[in-house]
């Protein structure tokens, strides 16, 4: 008889990077089981922005359809405007599909179901508590129940507990907090995305369907009221709104195949918010792991994983330091006004489809 609670992989966390990786080893035939601590459909800190690199891997997992179905808004044109208002903006590519704002409690909730209706086992509400291994399998305790799998996992974010558990948690950099809130758009906003650079820190702005906009603020400790303030003064944005927190925001990376362990997507490494980048790598981080499970060649994971970050991560690294110093920030960005092709081109290589699909 076959042991219910034994699997073949088990992932902890079912955001985008765990709802991927779930969905490609379950439709292979593993048998595969989500550990998700939230109980979804869930809100979380996020600008909210799938980039056009985001549809093959869609296509391939089968919500491109549903994703489009449910409320969004598409994103045509991008604004960098500095604390004296000198703005720059261009169109975005417009092929279809192209750049959407989704609310991240709708579309994780997406790619979640799908894991399940491929058949993976999807436990809302259930963080995990312990963890431990013998020579082929990997032990995992909850609550309430025990299981075991041949292939782990840690899908579960910046503040990994996997990692943690494990004793190979990285240090986190506590020198930025992130703050987010669906507010109604207001009066007179366009319909793009606005990166404003303040001295305070950055505030970026998406409107995400449904009469709502997305309000993302990044500021230190220290500077996080002055940034509420300014962005509150900026769109007249009421006393008294309410605004969901993540910290750390950033912490080192740790490697992606470690101790028999994979990691993916934030759990692996962190990236600056400002690109909007975190779900692309997410779903493309899932859907490596899946395929070198798949293929017996977990050998050659860290490398694919590090060829995915490559081609852009550099850009991500020039945005984190542009918005973590305001004033040579703001120095960039008039010199950008100057030359608007040099920011085009880097939107461009930030938002353009992947150069090939991931296998699975």
């Amino acid at each position: 008889m076959t042991d219910p609670s034994a699997y073949d992989v088990a992932i902890v966390g079912g955001g985008p990077a765990g709802a991927a990786c779930a969905t490609l080893c379950a439709q292979a035939g593993l048998h595969t089981l989500v550990l998700e601590k939230s109980i979804f459909p869930r809100d979380k800190v996020c600008g909210d922005c799938v980039n056009p690199g985001c549809w093959p891997l869609f296509e391939q997992l089968g919500v491109a359809r549903a994703v489009l179905a449910a409320p969004h808004h598409p994103i045509s044109r991008v604004a960098f405007i500095g604390a004296n208002f000198r703005r720059i903006d261009f169109p975005l590519d417009s092929g279809q599909p192209g750049e959407i704002a989704i609310p991240r409690r709708i579309l994780d909730a997406i790619l979640l179901q799908r894991a399940e209706q491929t058949g993976a086992v999807v436990l809302h509400g259930t963080p995990l508590h312990s963890l431990s291994r013998d020579t082929t399998l990997w032990r995992l305790q909850t609550a309430d129940r025990s299981f075991t799998a041949r292939r782990l996992i840690a899908a579960d974010g910046r503040n990994s507990t996997v990692a943690r558990l494990l004793g190979v948690a990285p240090a986190a950099r506590r020198d930025r907090i992130a703050l987010q809130a669906h507010i109604p758009t207001p009066p007179g906003q366009t319909p793009g995305i606005e990166l404003h650079l303040l001295p305070q820190g950055y505030c970026g702005v998406a409107p995400v369907g449904e009469g709502l906009t997305n309000f993302c603020l990044v500021a230190t400790p220290a500077r996080l009221d002055a940034l509420k303030a300014a962005v509150s003064a900026r769109f007249a944005i009421p006393p008294g709104q309410q605004w969901r927190a993540i910290a750390p925001l950033d912490r080192a990376p740790i490697r992606p195949l470690r101790d028999g362990v994979l990691y993916i997507g934030d759990a692996a490494r962190v990236v600056e918010p400002f690109t909007g980048e975190g779900i692309y790598y997410a779903l493309h981080s899932g859907a490596l792991a899946a395929r070198h499970i798949l293929a017996g060649t977990l050998d050659r994971y860290p490398a694919a994983h590090a060829a995915l970050y490559h081609r852009r991560l550099w850009i991500n690294r020039l945005a984190r330091w542009a918005v973590t110093h305001p004033n040579a920030g703001a120095m960039l960005l008039r010199l950008m006004t100057a030359h608007p092709t040099s920011l085009q081109y880097l939107v461009q290589r930030v938002t353009a489809p992947a150069t090939r699909e991931i296998p699975v």
